[in-house]
Parts: C-alpha cells; sequence; structure tokens
C-alpha cells in the first residue's frame, strides 16, 4: 500500500546540540550541515524500519479492502486514525465513519468488518486513509537505539561528506547502525 507524507515531524529526534556535542565539533559553523546530515538520518533510518520516529501525518491508499479485515499501517506505529474516505466509480469521494475501525496500537493495525464497508469504485487508490503515526512529539519519546543510531550515522556521513565510490569504505553504513536498527524493522508479507 502507499503511503503519501501529509505532514513532516516539527522537530528531529537528535537535536543540533545533540548531534555537534556527539560529533566532539565545537563551533557553529558547520550547523546547517549537521542539521541536514541529522535529517537525512533520521529518514534514512525510518525507511530501513518503515516507522515514523517522530509523530507525523500520512495518507494510505489501498485499491480494495483485505478480506481479513485487518490492515498494517505503515510506517508504523499507529497513534490514531483520522479520516477514511471512499471513491466510487466516478471519482467522488465518500467519508467513512472511524468508529467502524478498532485501532490495534501494539500490532499498528485497523481492524474492521469488511463486509460492512462499501467496495470501492475507483479501480485504483479506491480506499484513503489518514493517520497519525509516530513514537511521540519529542525526542525522549523515541527508542534510544534508534536515536543511537541516527547520531552515529550522522558522525559517518560528516566524517565521509565527500563523493565516494561504491564499495569504498566510506560508501558502507556502518554495521552498528544495522545492529541498532534491526530489532525495529517492519517486515513486510
Amino acid at each position: 500500500m502507499p503511503a503519501i507524507l501529509l505532514s513532516a515531524p516539527a522537530v528531529e529526534p537528535v537535536t543540533l546540540d545533540e548531534a555537534r556535542t556527539f560529533l566532539r565539533v565545537e563551533h557553529n559553523d558547520d550547523d546547517a550541515v549537521i542539521a541536514a546530515l541529522t535529517a537525512g538520518s533520521r529518514i534514512h533510518v525510518e525507511a530501513q524500519t518503515r516507522r515514523a520516529l517522530i509523530t507525523q501525518s500520512w495518507r494510505i491508499t489501498a485499491d480494495s479492502w483485505p478480506q481479513d479485515g485487518h490492515l498494517q499501517i505503515v510506517p508504523a506505529p499507529l497513534q490514531s486514525l483520522i479520516a477514511v474516505r471512499d471513491y466510487d466509480v466516478d471519482n467522488n469521494a465518500q467519508a467513512l465513519d472511524v468508529q467502524a475501525f478498532v485501532p490495534d496500537l501494539a500490532a499498528s493495525a485497523l481492524v474492521f468488518a469488511p463486509w460492512a464497508l462499501p467496495a470501492p469504485g475507483r479501480l485504483a487508490a479506491g480506499i484513503e486513509l489518514d493517520v497519525t503515526v509516530g513514537y511521540g512529539d519529542a525526542a525522549i519519546d523515541v527508542p534510544e537505539p534508534l536515536r543511537q543510531a541516527i547520531r552515529l550515522l550522522t558522525a559517518h556521513w560528516y566524517d565521509n561528506r565527500g563523493l565516494v565510490a561504491s564499495g569504498v569504505s566510506g560508501a558502507l553504513l556502518p554495521s552498528t547502525v544495522a545492529a541498532l536498527i534491526a530489532p525495529y524493522r517492519v517486515m513486510s508479507l
């Protein structure tokens, strides 16, 4: 199911001061670079784990309702369901009652009775769900191993800022980053 970012996080899980301290940079000449690397590191960790670290809004689309009445929400973890729309043959959206869906926050899924919902008339992306996902609104809500992965990746990219050919040691991600994020990966079936 495709997902579209509606609103990005307002803050990063690792602040500029934390990143600068981790990098042992005492001047502020590289603040813009460090902030960009930190944001890029967060995005990379989110892509690798299929998780949203800080609260974000996403639109999930689907072609049809799953027959088992169980819809996995990725990126995880699910915080809340905001809106559900079903499109008819003429491409008109019909809002569905969000109360028809039971959020399973532990599984980052929505549970529902598929026979009680109208089938979408549009062949592709006939269903839209707007959701809020993420661990929370502050850095303290994000699991520490993921924050450490961001710090390590930021340091790696800061130290290897030049263009690096594929296969050269600077191009490879540190194994510690992969090890830190591995338990948090959302697997697809």
